[in-house]
Formats: structure tokens, sequence, C-alpha cells
């Protein structure tokens, strides 16, 4: 076991229990997408005599690969997703990896064809002053890992969450839906734009991320999250995002 300090209390965890909250990219459409893009493509190398497939009888595996990090799974964004600012990468701007994250699980209620996660019940079910804040929606089933959202108006935060959690100084922001935002808004993003505080006074190392998966046995409750990406120097990468249970000492 190992222990930590948040708020003058002490926790412990066990690292060797691990929860992957991220959905695994593979090629094809066996994947969640949005936003029209194109499904994750992997790509064998071939060169004169070289392929690279050890199944084909190459001596080692060496693929390129295709995807869209917005629309292509468990991602992780920057404010650089609203903003031209060129040191808006989520590499640049992601520069520490572990936080006391609260998990809550909240269901979408319908107001006229839309379904919504309203402010009330965020700030109902938020038990703790966490660093990451990560909302599970219900039903949670495992028709997500493989959804397919475009043009399908998926559930998304009230206007004024995105605003409220930056007052409540929550630096990330996780999901399981494609978006805090309504699918079609035309442009306006206003949770997007409320979380990072853009573009007055931008939060620039607050990050938000969606399209993960909580498994039904992950309990609501008090965890330490690391945020894993892939050093990219654009807005966003494939993330892996991964908790581990926090018991107070």
């Amino acid at each position: 076991m190992f222990t930590c300090l948040y708020q003058n209390q002490a926790y412990s965890f066990n690292p060797n229990e691990a929860l992957d909250i991220s959905l695994p990219l593979q090629a094809g459409e066996n994947n969640p997408n949005c936003y029209f893009a194109e499904v994750p493509q992997f790509e064998t190398i071939r060169a004169a005599n070289f392929v690279g497939s050890v199944a084909e009888g190459g001596t080692v595996n060496y693929q390129k690969i295709s995807l869209t990090p917005h629309g292509n799974g468990t991602h992780t964004e920057s404010y650089g997703h609203i903003s031209a600012d060129p040191e808006a990468t989520i590499y640049q701007c992601l520069q520490k990896f572990l936080f006391i994250a609260e998990l809550i699980s909240l269901s979408p209620k319908k107001i006229g064809g839309d379904e919504v996660i309203l402010l009330e019940d965020i700030k109902n079910q938020i038990k703790t002053q966490p660093e990451a804040l990560i909302i599970r929606t219900l039903p949670n089933t495992d028709a997500k890992k493989t959804r397919q959202y475009s043009q399908s108006n998926p559930p998304y935060l009230a206007e004024g969450a995105g605003q409220y959690l930056a007052s409540q100084s929550i630096q990330h922001l996780l999901i399981d839906l494609p978006s805090v935002d309504k699918e079609i808004d035309g442009g306006r993003l206003h949770n997007h734009r409320g979380f990072w505080q853009f573009s007055d006074n931008i939060r620039k190392n607050c990050t938000i991320s969606e399209l993960v998966y909580i498994d039904n046995q992950i309990e609501d409750g008090l965890y330490l999250l690391n945020l894993q990406i892939v050093s990219l120097m654009i807005d966003a990468s494939p993330s892996k995002p991964v908790l581990y249970k926090l018991k107070k000492v």
C-alpha cells in the first residue's frame, strides 16, 4: 500500500489495483465514434522484400496508425481545442498526471428532445473538493464501447456546468459522452468555454476527457487519477485515465 496527502487528509491506495477507464482502440468499426470521424486504420508497412507482420512471415510487426483523437474513443483535450494559440497543445498544457478525483453517476433528464445532465444534479452529487471530476452517465451499458454517436444528439451537460466546475477549482473533467456540449449547438461550445474560462482568464493547465468508460463495478467515490496521454503537439491525444481507490488513513 502507498499513501498520499490531500487537504491535510492522508489516503492509502494499492498500486496493484489499477482501474482503467479508457476504451482500447482497435482498427475498424468496433470502437465508439462521433462527429463523423473515419474509423481507425492500422496499416502493415511493406517495402521491397520487407513485410511488417510476423503473421505474414516478417521478423517484426511494424504498422502505421491513422486516427482522429476527438472522434475515435477515449481522448483528452486542452484549451487548444477552441484556441488558435500555437502553445495550446495537450503536451504543453498537461504537465502533471496524478490528481485526486471524485467519480459520480448521474442520469440525464429529458428536456424537450434532448437528454441533459442538470447542473443541480452535479452539485448534489459532488461530496468532496476534488482536483478532477469523473461523470458516469446512467444507464451504463456495454453499448457505450461501440456506440456510433454521429447525428444522434447524445446527452450533454447543461449550460453553466463548465463555468460552475471552473469556479470549484476542478482542473480536469472526464465524461463518458462524446462531448460536454450539445452535438450541434451552432459553435457556442458553452461548457468548453466556461470550463477553460475562455478567453478572459484561460485555465491553461486544465483538460477535458471524453468517451471514457467506467465499469459498473467501479463504485462512486474518491480515487487517485493517473491521466496518461501520448506526447503530441496538437490539441488532443488518445488517453488512458487510470484510477486507484482511495481510503482514509
